[in-house]
């Protein structure tokens, strides 16, 4: 009976509990979090609240407690440098030291990264630091995108076409953000279809998962600001209906290079998620960047159907040995959705904001699975916080099938909240398919 440890709290990390313990050698789970998380605190022997800064009380509640390992959610406490912290009390972790987690925390050494040892995938793009030459590079480029370098939770990605209209327009922006972060990167906007692509790494090996396809837009259609993510969906087939194989190989091949590369760069193996957030384009499969850990909320389409013991999972991770581990998942599809305050992405003065810190109601949500994420647990109940609530998952051996689960337990969640209907719609891929056919004049 071995203790981990998780470190987070969200609906990923109550995903990530659960495969823990689904685990055959009975595992005893400790969780440190930022917030409680009732599903994850219901999961656990023992929680510990605080900040994923403070290093000591998470070392600390580590060594007391004689965890075998850890397994970090989120990219603050990696950013942080837990990794580091609890590798120096003899703890290892599945997740990426400090200098590691730079292929996530920052944007621009993951690209210049790529560049330097020649792995495609990469867009035409420049990193600056001041605004001195960007007015020429951006006059250079077709369609543009601005990335601020650093954590920006998944909503620091300014695009043409959706934020802004003209290069002007966007060198206003990059002003802004010059202002905001030490530098800037300015890429060429890719036309194509994106989809993600959670990799497990030992350092040498890597091993990709079902492909999950998440929509970061908060309403239906794609439409309105971008948010941590809406929900997501998997096929049965582990594939996406718009993509070619040669697709998924090329993303592979791109994660495989970009690991070797970092064990070059750094001298240290990477052991953790590789999280590549790619797009399928009319020249095969491009980078748009890489998460180092699972995402949120496609860890929760991916870990439910992990056949292979995560216990066993996470020590081939940490022990360099992943060749070795046959890893499994099961032929099913999932959709994801995640209700959120009806306030959630929108403006302060926005009449839907007074949503947030209100309570809501859970009734039979039936086959479907809910992960809980920034909820706050009362004496009289659950309430919302400005974030995204619950993730709740339906899975099944079809997509319309998988979607009518996740449907049947969204409505089965009272308050005022919202969702987005259109995720793991026939409608919704379908206009996938004919953008790829449109742009790869299939």
């Amino acid at each position: 009976m071995p203790n981990i440890l998780l470190v987070g709290n969200g609906a990923r990390e109550h995903a990530m509990a659960e495969a823990v313990l689904r685990s055959t050698e009975k595992p005893l789970l400790f969780s440190y979090m930022k917030a409680n998380n009732p599903g994850i605190a219901s999961l656990s022997v023992k929680t510990k609240i605080g900040s994923y800064s403070d290093l000591a009380a998470i070392t600390n509640f580590a060594t007391e407690n004689k965890i075998e390992f850890a397994v970090i959610g989120p990219e603050d406490p990696l950013n942080n440098g837990v990794v580091d912290a609890l590798a120096i009390t003899g703890i290892p972790a599945v997740g990426p030291t400090k200098s590691l987690a730079r292929l996530e925390t920052s944007k621009a050494f993951t690209r210049n990264l790529v560049s330097k040892y020649k792995i495609p995938g990469n867009p035409q793009y420049k990193v600056f630091k001041a605004i001195g030459g960007v007015e020429e590079f951006l006059n250079t480029l077709d369609g543009i995108v601005l990335k601020p370098d650093g954590l920006t939770g998944g909503k620091g990605v300014l695009v043409q076409g959706d934020h802004f209209a003209t290069p002007q327009e966007a060198l206003t922006l990059c002003t802004q953000i010059l202002t905001e972060s030490s530098s800037l990167i300015v890429e060429e906007k890719f036309d194509g279809e994106e989809f993600s692509l959670q990799c497990l790494c030992d350092g040498q090996t890597v091993v990709g998962t079902p492909l999950v396809q998440d929509h970061k837009r908060r309403f239906d259609d794609d439409k309105g600001p971008n948010t941590g993510g809406m929900g997501s969906y998997s096929m049965p087939d582990h594939s996406m209906p718009f993509l070619k194989p040669s697709d998924i190989e090329e993303g592979l091949e791109i994660t495989r290079q970009v690991a070797s590369a970092l064990l070059k760069e750094t001298g240290s193996p990477y052991k953790g998620i590789m999280y590549g957030g790619f797009i399928a384009t009319k020249n095969g499969a491009k980078l748009l960047e890489y998460n180092a850990r699972f995402g949120d909320p496609e860890a929760m389409n991916i870990l439910p159907l992990l056949k292979t013991d995560f216990v066993d999972v996470c020590r081939h991770i940490i022990e360099g040995t992943l060749d070795k581990l046959k890893i499994e998942f099961e032929q099913k599809a999932t959709v994801c959705k995640y209700v959120v305050p009806k306030g959630y992405g929108l403006p302060a003065d926005h009449p839907d904001a007074a949503s947030s810190r209100a309570k809501i109601e859970i009734g039979n949500v039936g086959k479907a699975r809910l992960y809980y994420s920034s909820v706050d647990k009362k004496e009289d109940g659950l309430y919302l916080s400005s974030s995204r609530a619950i993730g709740i998952v339906g899975i099944a051996d079809t997509l319309d099938a998988a979607r009518k689960i996740a449907e049947e337990g969204v409505k089965a969640v009272s308050g005022p909240v919202a969702y987005r209907e259109d995720i793991g719609t026939n409608a919704l891929i379908q206009k996938r398919i004919d953008h790829m056919k449109k742009i790869r004049k299939d």
